[in-house]
């Protein structure tokens, strides 16, 4: 049967590629079985003869696969979209399911493997704290305090003193390993809360696998050590082996800084190809497309921030020539324009122009995809909410991910920008509500400061940035940047303001939030700052 009320096949087809954009990782299960890993696949999906077709093949599996079905409905719940579909000549329907999260354990291996560890766990502890007991260990779900099974957390007790504990086994995917922090600090805050005068929870000692310390290192290293004392350990749970890491070594950070395009001879090598995806726009709504110079080879389109077309020199199949080469459409999906491809890509931009605009239908997949993107778009036009009375953003030298985070995928949208009086300053974007918020954005200031202090010219007095062919002749103040965290007012987590009320002193950051209704226009509701938090230690 149906997975929910009947959609049109436009619906069908809008609300999987939202999902395949979102989730560029995801996987399509069959009775919870892999039938394609999307980080390899490839799909087409047609609404030709009032129906969705979807059509995917994968041809660096081990055996070239392919699918075709037709799809009859989709059904978001959580971070999986169902898929009810139906094979040619077969009447009845099967469901698909594709799954945004990359850990495709079954809840039953999943409960095992966090019971396991929780033992293995208790046992190290009594062996390399013998002094101190090891006290309510779980792995409990907690909705209303965001904790969840994946990190076992308890308390090391002596007397009157006590540590607060969290770990994460190494079963669990990369993303929540790197999560740990963000849940050990909430962890700190709740055991402090609720210790009642009984004793004095002293800091956290945070407990992840082997090898995998890096990140959180590199974040300890700017959490006010005036708050809370800080501990980390990597654990191998097949030798039981306990290692103690130095917070102060924070190794390599995994970041690289590209040359900034020249954007005059860019748009002079675009001018050709540019002007073929451009013939295809309504001439009325040229101003509605903005075209965004992503490197010396390549220029995106983009409308309310959702990109949908591109152009990208290669060489020439035959010859070392460089020559443009015009796609569409996004991900596994994207398409080479060509006389036969030109009408899908016209209908994409009238579909792009009927639904995705500010007084769109919020219940509309196109409306809502690149949320942060359009959040994005939004700002680079009015950038006046971000801005205090004494400290105004110079918003015509504005780069997203710059520098770049190595092999990362972190969901999140990086700005970098410059004060009027030479402050660098890092702007972190959500539009949903997000945990982790607070550290992430830590990650991309930790990443530009270092960069920023990195190799000063001793003639020209010019660091890396500019080197690089950033922020043309501003001269940058020698000072670490500012840190602005924009979401809107009901998607900021309630756990940001904890987290933040942990950060090193010399970490300058405002928390932004916005009118829910910034898609039409822009407004600041309430900011906060880091002066507004009160100096004291709690230990």
């Amino acid at each position: 049967m149906p997975l929910s009320t009947p959609q049109t096949p436009t619906q069908i087809a809008t609300s999987l590629e939202a999902f395949l954009t979102d989730h560029p990782t995801a996987a399509l299960l069959e009775d919870g079985k892999l039938l394609f890993d999307m980080r390899t696949a490839r799909y087409t999906l047609s609404t030709e003869h009032n129906r969705c077709t979807l059509h995917l093949w994968d041809t660096e599996a081990p055996a070239s696969r392919t699918l075709v079905r037709r799809v009859l409905a989709t059904e978001l719940r959580k971070s999986v979209l169902r898929v009810s579909t139906r094979r040619f000549g077969q009447p009845r329907p099967q469901t698909l399911e594709l799954a945004a999260d990359r850990d495709r354990r079954t809840p039953s291996t999943r409960d095992n493997t966090r019971t396991l560890y929780l033992r293995i766990l208790e046992r190290v502890l009594l062996r390399a704290f013998p002094d101190w007991k090891p006290d309510s260990f779980r792995t409990a779900m907690d909705l209303e305090k965001s904790f969840g099974p994946a990190y076992a957390r308890g308390l090391l007790i002596q007397g009157q003193n006590a540590w607060a504990v969290i770990a994460v086994n190494p079963e669990e995917p990369p993303a929540t390993i790197d999560g740990i922090l963000t849940l050990g600090i909430l962890w700190l805050a709740h055991c402090r809360e609720h210790s009642g005068g009984r004793r004095l929870v002293q800091g956290l000692r945070l407990i992840v696998p082997t090898g995998t310390a890096t990140l959180t290192l590199s974040r300890l290293a700017w959490l006010n050590q005036a708050v809370a004392k800080y501990e980390i350990y990597e654990l191998n749970p097949q030798t039981e082996d306990l290692e103690p890491r130095d917070p102060a070594d924070h190794g390599n950070l995994h970041t690289h800084l590209h040359h900034a395009p020249n954007l005059s001879l860019a748009r002079e090598r675009f001018a050709d190809p540019a002007a073929r995806v451009m013939s295809l726009v309504p001439p009325d709504r040229y101003p509605d497309v903005d075209q965004r110079i992503r490197s010396a080879t390549e220029l995106a389109f983009l409308v309310h921030g959702l990109e949908f077309a591109r152009i990208r020199i290669r060489p020439a199949a035959t010859s070392f020539d460089l020559t443009p080469h015009i796609t569409f459409g996004a991900a596994a999906s994207e398409t080479e324009l060509t006389e036969e491809t030109e009408p899908a890509l016209r209908d994409l931009v009238t579909q792009l122009f009927a639904r995705r605009h500010p007084s769109g239908d919020r219940r509309d997949p196109l409306y809502r995809m690149a949320p942060e993107r359009w959040l994005e778009s939004s700002l680079r036009r009015d950038a006046a909410p971000l801005e205090a009375h004494d400290t105004k953003l110079q918003l015509d030298h504005v780069y997203a991910q710059v520098p770049a985070f190595a092999a990362a995928d972190r969901g999140m949208l990086d700005l970098l920008t410059v004060t009027e009086d030479g402050r660098l300053a890092v702007i972190e974007l959500k539009a949903d509500e997000d945990l982790h918020l607070a550290l992430q954005g830590l990650d991309y200031w930790i990443r530009v400061r270092h960069h920023h202090l990195q190799h000063p010219d001793n003639i020209t007095g010019l660091g890396e940035f500019q080197s690089h062919g950033y922020f043309g002749g501003i001269p940058l103040a020698r000072l670490p940047p500012r840190l602005y965290l924009v979401a809107p007012a009901l998607r900021v987590h309630p756990a940001t303001e904890v987290i933040l009320r942990h950060l090193s002193p010399q970490v300058e950051w405002t928390l932004i939030a916005l009118d829910e209704r910034w898609r039409t226009r822009i407004k600041s509701v309430w900011r906060k700052r880091h002066t507004d938090q009160p100096a004291h230690s709690d230990f």
